[in-house]
């Protein structure tokens, strides 16, 4: 017998049979994986790859090697540790990726901040803008716009449908939710100038300093009446500071130095009483008048949507603070418009500003205390930066609502139906509900119910005795006068029983004049009657 005869290859009984169309499929498929596998030569095997390793760090290799990467008949992998190995490592990996750049955790609700494609919880830029961030959180690249990121939402929820143990905790998600929600348009503010330092001139801190204007020959051209002492050239003629202000000094409101309160330059404003200098920061140290001035904080839009009192003027409605900013951008309007508009409101009261004033919101707005205010009734015309702020934020609400009957904002905004409870809704933190509803009305006022009658008081049988009731007199006609009698008193009457003429007519039993002074109660005149008999 030939040898070649003799040795038949497995390779000839499997092509010798007949193969059905199913299994014809399932060939081709393996086939072609054995062939790619064969074409890329083998460097060297897995055992002589992980020979150099201590043992305990292969022993995850090893039980795919000896559960067998071995193909079946079919050519199908049997090994099912390499899946389940493979999406743990898939899974870390994306936690890894998906983390935010604020809290380190996997991304909720992902914002993605243009133009640096940087993500973030939606939450965390929330509160990074809401603390003074003027930029990208990662990066610090000034960003022009924060927008929900749709898809990283999509590869985050497939992560945790798939591994649940990711997600994060529900207090952390409830916590997120009050803070950001979807759809919600964040705005990181451009970076402000820096405010130039105060020339604060240096001290021992035990005598007060001469003013500006103390200064023989000053370029103000006036110098106080009585001059501050200069420690450094007279310490003992020096004013100490525990003895409070020289005379006619005090210290500005804005850099903290002494001031003469009769200069030229000195300002002080009409509502905190706190007097400004003028010279330390010219811009700054001053009490201009009501409407020229520039309220304290908010010179552009960034400020307004970085302050987070705007939030309290609308009892945290995020969404009508959101549509309110966004008219303020298409308007092109600033916060001095804004101010000005509010002053002009205010003015136009019958009371003016004596309604702020009585709620005490002009109070401890400055390091230095102000002075006394002589007519609370008197007519304010210079206003402080601090306290133009608090006009400002005293009346946006309001403001809001007068522009709002303008017609200007859009279709979809006016046409939401107003919420039942107006400004008192306590939901309207809620964003769902605060999109769906309304809250810039008034509450509505339930009728008052009419007050009720006096109950009549009834009468009270033990006290008739005392004070008998009223019997009206009979209606006499007045007697006419007799011109030959002379008028005066009768004879048969005295003078001092006289009747007093009445304004109108009640009818007044007579009663004696000894009884109408001390008038005995009935159960006391029995009492005597019964101890005479």
């Amino acid at each position: 017998m030939d040898d070649g005869m003799q040795v038949q290859p497995a390779e000839d009984d499997a092509r010798a049979r007949p193969i059905d169309p199913p299994e014809l499929e399932e060939a081709a498929s393996s086939g072609a994986a054995l062939a790619t596998a064969t074409a890329a030569p083998l460097k060297r095997s897995a055992s002589q790859a992980f020979e150099d390793v201590p043992d305990g760090e292969t022993s995850r290799k090893r039980p795919r090697e000896d559960s067998g990467d071995t193909l079946n008949g079919d050519g199908v992998d049997k090994g099912v540790g390499s899946a389940s190995g493979d999406g743990t490592a898939l899974a870390d990996g994306l936690e890894e990726e998906l983390q935010c750049g604020c809290c380190s955790a996997i991304v909720y609700r992902p914002v993605v901040v243009a133009p640096c494609q940087h993500f973030f919880c939606g939450s965390c830029v929330t509160l990074w803008i809401r603390n003074g961030g003027t930029s990208c959180p990662a990066c610090r690249t000034v960003s022009t716009s924060v927008s929900f990121s749709r898809p990283l939402q999509s590869v985050v929820d497939t992560l945790i449908r798939h591994v649940p143990g990711k997600a994060r905790s529900v207090s952390e998600r409830m916590q997120a939710d009050a803070i950001y929600q979807p759809g919600l348009h964040l705005r990181i503010p451009s970076p402000r100038q820096a405010s130039p330092e105060p020339n604060v001139p240096a001290g021992n801190g035990v005598y007060v300093r001469p003013c500006p204007h103390c200064v023989p020959g000053n370029q103000w051209g006036w110098r106080c009446p009585q001059p501050i002492v200069d420690p450094d050239a007279d310490p003992t003629h020096a004013w100490p500071i525990d003895d409070g202000n020289p005379p006619g000094h005090g210290v500005c409101g804005n850099c903290e130095n002494m001031l003469a309160l009769h200069a030229p330059t000195t300002t002080r404003c009409d509502f905190c009483q706190v007097s400004f200098c003028g010279i330390g920061i010219p811009q700054r140290c001053i009490a201009a008048p009501l409407t020229i001035q520039h309220p304290h904080g908010f010179s552009d839009l960034s400020d307004v949507i970085q302050c987070g009192e705007i939030y309290e003027c609308f009892d945290g409605n995020t969404v009508e603070v959101d549509i309110m900013l966004d008219y303020l951008s298409t308007q092109g309007l600033s916060p001095r418009h804004i101010y000005r508009e509010i002053v002009a409101h205010i003015q136009g009261q019958p009371r003016q500003f004596a309604p702020l004033i009585e709620l005490d919101l002009f109070m401890d707005l400055h390091p230095v205390p102000g002075g006394v205010d002589p007519d609370p009734n008197a007519l304010r015309t210079r206003i402080c930066r601090m306290c133009a702020a608090e006009v400002l934020l005293y009346g946006l609400r309001d403001w809001w609502i007068r522009e709002r009957k303008k017609g200007f904002l859009e279709e979809n905004v006016m046409a939401r139906p107003d919420c039942p409870q107006g400004g008192q809704c306590g939901r309207q933190k809620d964003h769902a509900h605060a999109k769906e509803f309304n809250h810039i009305v008034a509450p509505t006022d339930a009728l008052e119910p009419a007050p009720a009658p006096m109950p009549l008081r009834e009468p009270d049988g033990a006290s008739m005795v005392d004070f008998p009731p009223l019997v009206p007199a009979p209606h006499e006609e007045p007697p006419v006068p007799n011109p030959l009698v002379e008028p005066g008193p009768s004879a048969a009457q005295p003078a001092a029983l006289l009747p007093l003429p009445l304004p109108f007519d009640i009818g007044i039993v007579p009663l004696p004049l000894a009884d109408t002074i001390s008038a005995p109660s009935s159960q006391d005149f029995r009492d005597e009657v019964d101890a005479l008999l």
